[in-house]
């Protein structure tokens, strides 16, 4: 995806959270022009980019890296101007360890010329020297992941979590304090894969609602947290609208929670939720950026756990169990028939792949991302 930007586009973005790997991937391409590179947390980058104009037109013939963007989003002006006195694809790569909504001045300055990429944690499908379990355990980072040290783990979450809390998320405009932002991530671990109730958070906290959805905002904003959206449309049936929260990354949310190891975890009240969490960010990382992703459920109990829908169509329906010997429950057979379903996948950590009842199949997870990947 990003070779196929590069030549079609004269801007791309890679976003997604800091340590995510999204340097590493651009230093390795296999550009069809010599590269720059510039970071913007370095000074001695910066101060190349005085004048930034004169600059950057100096460097015409090359592919221009620009890493941590969102430390000066004034460039985004010139580089609308410069590309548009020359369209050449491939002028410019722009690192941002925040969502294009949160960098508005690059959504209003290169609308149309800039095309962006999101970089998720690593997947089951490309981290291949890596257990299922401990990828769960974890997460997706690239250093924690590929380091197999627990204590290292534990560290490098901590030293995380506390840069974002103290440094990144007051930079990008959180106006909370360290101590509250500390307090909101963990109760959004322990409430971790549940609807969002805003006001019971704004209570705890002693902040108003409209504050508590400006901080979850700049949570998600900053590819921290996410929201998988309800389905409902308008029928007669009593339908839950609120959205469900997940942490983006279960090494994250483990940290938080104090697990440190797959007995923990299992032995844990939210390896539920966990486990769902992981699954769905698992299966999204595979998908095209257009596709939609839902979940069901009514107030009387019919229920799907994942919806995805591609051209207004449903591509899928998938129920997340933490089993290897799963059963659905009547309330999905409902919500099967109620939103007239073909075939419900049951994803599991087993390998195995058999069917359960009439259009419904039990599939293990990598075997259902391969086969979701390759639709």
């Amino acid at each position: 995806e990003l070779q196929y930007s590069l030549q079609e586009f004269p801007v791309t973005g890679v976003v997604g959270p800091r340590q995510i790997g999204k340097t590493t991937l651009v230093k390795n391409l296999d550009l069809s022009k010599p590269a720059l590179y510039l970071d913007l947390e370095r000074n001695s980058d910066i101060n190349k980019l005085a004048d930034p104009e004169l600059f950057l037109s100096l460097h015409t013939g090359k592919t221009i890296i620009l890493d941590e963007i969102q430390q000066k989003p004034e460039l985004f002006p010139i580089l609308r101007s410069l590309v548009d006195e020359n369209k050449q694809p491939g002028r410019f790569v722009v690192l941002g360890s925040a969502s294009p909504q949160l960098l508005r001045q690059s959504s209003e300055s290169l609308a149309g010329r800039i095309n962006y990429l999101e970089l998720f944690p690593l997947n089951v499908l490309e981290a291949e020297s890596i257990l299922l379990n401990d990828l769960w355990l974890f997460g997706g980072y690239p250093d924690p992941a590929l380091s197999g040290k627990p204590k290292f783990i534990q560290s490098w979450y901590r030293s995380f979590v506390q840069s974002y809390i103290q440094r990144d998320l007051p930079m990008y405009g959180l106006p909370a304090e360290p101590v509250v932002t500390n307090r909101l991530l963990q109760m959004i671990a322990s409430e971790n894969g549940g609807a969002m109730n805003y006001s019971t958070f704004a209570k705890s906290l002693s902040l108003s609602v409209p504050t508590i959805k400006t901080y979850i905002g700049f949570l998600a904003s900053a590819y921290l947290v996410s929201f998988l959206k309800p389905w409902y449309v308008n029928s007669k049936k009593r339908l839950v609208k609120s959205p469900k929260i997940y942490f983006r990354d279960t090494g994250m949310l483990h940290y938080l929670l104090g697990i440190n190891t797959y007995d923990q975890l299992l032995g844990n009240i939210a390896v539920g939720n966990s486990w769902e969490g992981f699954v769905i960010h698992q299966i999204q990382a595979v998908l095209p950026p257009d596709d939609e992703l839902f979940y069901y459920r009514t107030q009387d109990g019919a229920e799907i756990d994942l919806l995805i829908r591609r051209n207004n169509k449903w591509l899928a329906a998938i129920e997340i169990k933490m089993t290897n010997s799963p059963s659905v429950s009547k309330g999905t057979y409902i919500a099967v028939q109620d939103l007239n379903i073909e075939t419900l996948h049951v994803v599991t950590p087993s390998s195995d792949t058999y069917p359960l009842g009439k259009n419904v199949i039990v599939i293990g997870l990598e075997d259902f991302l391969r086969k979701i990947f390759d639709h």
